[in-house]
């Protein structure tokens, strides 16, 4: 690709502020300079609103705040308003508890390829790493220099490879890996038109892969993904779920395997409803 695309970085969170906090210092040291941020806000309290807020007198990109009525887990719904209110061609999906290396946009801007999308990677930090992290830590790049992290707490085989692997080997690592090039919310990529074209993400699903769905629908309109995860990566901090049920689960399992079975590349539970657009 000649030029790189400008982006639209979509972070869903909910009362998190602590954690959210961090993740805009990541956002505002990144190498790559052309996007704009818009925080997906499922209905947090005031404390989210002033915090951006905060960030926004000097934020060195725009840094915008999208926020519906608390009235359960809605986190597609709002996923789905921004993916409208974003400005720019090039869509990264993050969540608020994923610190990015200070490259995580410029790997997807390079990465970024027509009929594919993009599949990141993540290093999973336990609760006492995740809330030992500070300001500078993140702005220095300190908190993914592997020998910084396994002197302030536990670092797993996995996340030291993909943190320890200059560009070359982690290229390596991304074409043998056995992973799926899935979608994935906390750091999955793809072009606005294309998300619009499968009207966006299915709103009758809770936690638990409607990202997943999202991916598998793109994959049957044609959209392949592509492997990055040892390329842009990003620290996910520990966090409760206590919105995963049995039940939503269960229901997620059976709308995936009906998009699978059937070849679904649109639903009509997203962005608009009840019609299709194709």
């Amino acid at each position: 690709m000649d030029k790189l695309p400008k982006i639209s970085l979509i972070m869903a969170t909910y009362n998190k502020v602590d954690w959210l906090e961090k993740v805009l210092y990541g956002y505002s040291v990144q190498t790559y300079k052309d996007f704009e941020v818009i925080v997906a806000d499922d209905g947090s309290g005031p404390e989210t609103r002033e915090l951006i807020a905060r960030f926004q007198k000097d934020y060195p990109v725009p840094l915008r705040h999208i926020w519906h009525e608390d009235e359960g887990y809605r986190r597609q719904t709002i996923l789905n308003v921004a993916i409208m209110e974003a400005k720019n061609e090039y869509i990264v999906f993050t969540d608020g508890d994923c610190i990015p290396k200070n490259d995580f946009l410029e790997r997807h801007a390079i990465y970024a390829e027509q009929g594919r999308f993009l599949s990141g990677g993540y290093c999973k930090l336990d609760m006492e790493l995740s809330t030992l992290i500070k300001p500078e830590d993140i702005t220095s790049g300190n908190c993914f220099d592997v020998p910084w992290l396994k002197e302030h707490g536990k670092l797993g085989s996995s996340q030291h490879r993909k943190l320890a692997s200059g560009e070359t080997v982690a290229k390596i690592l991304d074409t043998i890996t056995p992973s799926n090039a899935s979608f994935n919310n906390c750091n999955s990529s793809a072009w606005r038109e294309d998300l619009i074209a499968i009207n966006g993400y299915d709103e009758r699903m809770q936690y638990g892969g409607p990202d997943r769905e999202l991916g598998e629908r793109l994959e049957n309109r044609g959209i392949k993904g592509k492997q990055i995860r040892h390329r842009a990566l990003c620290l996910h901090l520990d966090h409760s779920r206590g919105y995963k049920t049995k039940e939503s689960l269960e229901r997620n399992l059976a709308i995936r395997k009906d998009t699978k079975k059937k070849g679904y590349a649109y639903t009509y539970h997203g962005i608009k409803k009840g019609e299709e657009n194709q």
